[in-house]
């Protein structure tokens, strides 16, 4: 197809501002799907997304649409809004060359709707404004339009208004995607260039790679080459998302579609690799993503009815289709062998964690999530280092640095004294103050990751009464006075429990915790001392008390010593069972570390 007839475009916006929404409305009017195929979110295909009402996965879809005469091609990628699928977004604009930006005309701009924006600009994309669910009785879409211009620079009267769940304005939408969006570039006679920007596991059909062509074409039985894995197939079906996959024999310059080419190895294909053509490669390969930057980490160990290998196969297939995951092989004295795994945020680990519980039937036991930190040593080598268990000697540190991260927090106006009362007890520094309008305000914060990455969402939504919304983009690793707890429980230190912290918090924090992990670590046969250990000092101990038999129950009359016999039996039995016994540590007090409530 002629290129001038083609529009690849991505839909991009805060969470739950409607993207996948005006996606179904889209595919309705173009004729992509027929009214008994239509349903809300069609084009989130995870039974996961479909239950949290979140897109999780970038889609892509190609929809035919005739405007004045013509019949365009318009590929669109629905992107997901939350932050943590923020490289799931840049990826996706990586393939296009507009982007439509999405604001609930209730809502108004959100800090998600800032990054997104950004991220657009930044990858030069054209960005184009949709104020949506203007047809709602608390649409603001003056004051949106105003807060668009003045934070965002898109102006306020080329914006559209529409409503996306009963198709008002989004036959004008396209009209303008037609009309205003640019072309991809003409490069058909060029040397074959696609580049892969996601992929995905079919059991039987291998590995089916996401592509978008920006030089020369792609054909069926072609032979091909992967430029960053130097590996040759040939391809033995391609075709496009309509939204089915749908075979088309070829691909030209500027279209998106699927290239399936009998892959087995699911480490020959890396997102943001370049295919062309083997015959006739290409003199470079294109531009490759940046790595994502895992800020949480966890480990994950087998739980009842999984073993090592299953759980190994299960993680090589979700990192093939989430290429913002990572992980290592892991040893514990305490749980055996298992896996460090690195993540974008908590989310995104509570999503893989439930992805390899439902799509591979297998039982995860998981440890309380940390963020990494760099530590400089004595001779000037600096390392990072992704769990406690990983730090030196404290006699080999010079210093250690933890992850500082610009913050962003969208609220309004009332409610800033009870964010910047939070912000300070997690050690945020106010940066600047911004008013988008008399009634809301935009605070950027300098923070440290480990004081907002586990419970500081939930409790900035408690005090904002939901309104506030967060966004954060790490800046750098800075030194800072940390020191390393440890819990040591029935006399072994448990690695999986260790937590690093400011030495300011350590005490308070470490006499709080074991008392939560006393609740949480159910009583034994035999009593278990539970302590707190900074460096070789303990700072608390706690006591969970065994369970206690009568064993003088049957014993009456006579004289008292009968009874002591008994008793010192007893005694002599539950110290012998200690010495032996093995304490079973419960997921929920891995958990309640990270609980940072009284």
């Amino acid at each position: 197809m002629d290129t001038q007839y083609i529009r690849n475009f991505s839909i991009v916006a805060h969470i739950d501002h409607g993207k996948s929404t005006l996606a179904d409305r889209m595919l309705e009017i173009t004729g992509t799907v027929s009214a008994r195929d239509a349903k809300e979110q069609l084009l989130d295909s995870m039974d996961l997304e479909r239950e949290r009402g979140i897109t999780i996965k970038a889609s892509a879809v190609t929809m035919n649409y005739v405007y004045e005469g013509h019949t365009y091609m318009l590929n669109l990628i629905d992107t997901p809004g939350h932050v943590d699928f923020h490289y799931e977004v840049s990826r996706a604009l990586a393939a296009c060359e507009g982007a439509l930006l999405v604001v609930d005309a209730t809502q108004g701009v959100e800090a998600q709707t800032v990054a997104n924006a950004y991220l657009a600009i930044e990858s030069g994309a054209e960005l184009m404004g949709v104020i949506n669910k203007a047809d709602l009785p608390a649409a603001q879409p003056d004051v949106v339009g105003e807060e668009i211009e003045h934070i965002l620079g898109v102006r306020k009267n080329e914006c559209f208004l529409i409503s996306a769940k009963t198709g008002m304005g989004v036959r004008e939408v396209l009209d303008s995607i037609c009309e205003l969006m640019p072309a991809p570039k003409d490069r058909s006679r060029e040397k074959t260039q696609a580049l892969i920007f996601d992929s995905h596991c079919d059991e039987y059909r291998g590995v089916i790679c996401y592509v978008r062509i920006f030089a020369g074409k792609l054909q069926l039985k072609q032979k091909i080459r992967f430029m960053g894995a130097k590996r040759t197939y040939i391809i033995t079906e391609i075709g496009k998302f309509c939204p089915k996959m749908k075979p088309t024999g070829e691909l030209g310059t500027g279209e998106v579609g699927y290239v399936i080419a009998n892959i087995k190895q699911l480490a020959d294909v890396t997102v943001g690799d370049t295919i062309t053509d083997d015959a006739q490669p290409a003199d470079k390969a294109m531009e490759r993503y940046a790595p994502p930057m895992q800020m949480v980490f966890s480990d994950f160990y087998p739980g009842n009815n999984t073993d090592y290998p299953k759980l190994r196969a299960a993680f090589d297939k979700l990192a093939l289709n989430d290429a913002s995951f990572s992980f290592v092989p892991q040893n514990s004295p305490a749980l055996g062998f298992g896996f460090r795994c690195g993540f974008l945020g908590l989310l995104h680990m509570e999503i893989i964690q439930e992805r390899l519980e439902r799509e591979n039937d297998i039982d995860v036991i998981q440890t309380a999530p940390s963020v990494s930190y760099e530590v400089m040593a004595r001779d000037g080598k600096i390392t990072r280092i992704e769990s406690p268990t990983q730090l030196p000697d404290p006699g080999h540190i010079e210093e250690l640095r933890e992850p500082i991260v610009r913050l962003e927090i969208i609220t309004t106006t009332d409610t800033i004294g009870g964010i910047m009362k939070l912000a300070e007890d997690r050690r945020c520094k106010l940066m600047k103050t911004d008013y988008l309008s008399p009634t809301r305000v935009m605070m950027e914060y300098r923070a440290p990751l480990a004081e907002i990455v586990y419970d500081f969402y939930d409790l900035l939504k408690g005090i904002s009464h939901g309104y506030a919304t967060m966004d954060y983009e790490f800046k750098c690793f800075e030194k800072s006075n940390l020191v390393k707890i440890d819990f040591l429980i029935n006399g072994t230190p448990v690695d999986a429990l260790s937590l690093i912290v400011h030495r300011d918090n350590a005490e308070p924090r470490g006499r709080k915790l074991i008392i939560k992990l006393r609740r949480a670590i159910p009583r034994h046969q035999f009593e278990i001392p539970l302590q707190v250990a900074i460096g070789g000092k303990i700072i608390a101990r706690e006591t969970i008390k065994a369970f206690r038999k009568d064993v003088t129950a049957k014993l009456y009359g006579g004289d008292v010593t009968r009874k002591m016999k008994v008793l010192k039996k007893q005694k002599e039995g539950k110290k012998r069972m200690k010495s032996v016994g093995n304490v079973q540590i419960p997921q929920k007090a891995f958990m309640s570390i990270l609980d940072t409530s009284d």
